[in-house]
């Protein structure tokens, strides 16, 4: 068992509800769901949950000092200890439902990609529809939100719920191919276009780069 391994573990067993899961990410799936981040420019990405950093370091890996990284994790052990692992990160210790207000703070207007490693399926109603609203309300009109759930647990109404509440939220979510070699194998989102800014006249304009494998969304319906 790797110490990462055994730190998740540990903490799932102390807040199961919390954590969500008894593994890290694995590099496949921390693949899938950085696939957005923008390879030029200086962007401002978002993490939510982002446990003990897998996903996190690949993210600092891709931005190489580009542009402004943030992640928000609820679990005091687990934020100090990506604080040691990824020196380049803001790392936050913080409630996800508060990101509008934790951006403001910093000067930041708008994220451009928005991360999730957040258990959906382990949330009640009202918590899921407080974060994915924040989320709404602090992406670009271009940007990006990714997420995924586990597919044990696809079938539970939370994650049913969710799923819902994700076409509610965003003009565009389009499902990527399932990673199999994840512990346990999950099912990554891909979602744009906020419905807010349609809702405030804003025009939106879908981004041209996608993951490998996954089709342009506007040309799904």
């Amino acid at each position: 068992m790797t110490s990462e391994t055994g730190t998740m573990l540990r903490e799932f067993l102390r807040s199961p509800a919390e954590i969500g899961a008894v593994a890290p990410s694995s590099p496949r799936l921390a693949e899938a769901v950085t696939a957005p981040v923008p390879e030029l420019g200086d962007p401002v990405v978002v993490e939510l949950g982002p446990g003990t950093g897998v996903v996190t370091s690949i993210i600092e890996e891709q931005l190489s000092g580009r542009g402004h990284q943030l992640a928000v994790e609820a679990n005091p052990r687990l934020a100090d200890q990506l604080r040691d692992r990824c020196r380049r990160v803001e790392v936050l210790n913080a409630d996800a439902s508060k990101l509008p207000g934790l951006l403001a703070e910093r000067g930041l207007d708008k994220a451009d990609v928005v991360v999730s490693g957040l258990p959906w399926a382990s949330f009640s109603d009202d918590v899921q529809r407080e974060i994915l609203s924040a989320v709404s309300d602090v992406l670009a009109p271009d940007g990006a939100f990714t997420t995924f759930g586990y597919i044990h647990a696809l079938r539970l109404s939370s994650a049913l719920r969710f799923r819902d509440l994700l076409h509610t939220t965003f003009e565009e979510v389009v499902p990527g191919r399932t990673v199999w070699r994840n512990l346990p194998p999950a099912l990554v989102y891909h979602a744009r276009r906020p419905r807010a800014f349609a809702s405030r006249g804003i025009a939106t304009v879908p981004s041209r780069r996608y993951p490998a494998g996954v089709p342009d969304p506007t040309s799904v319906r």
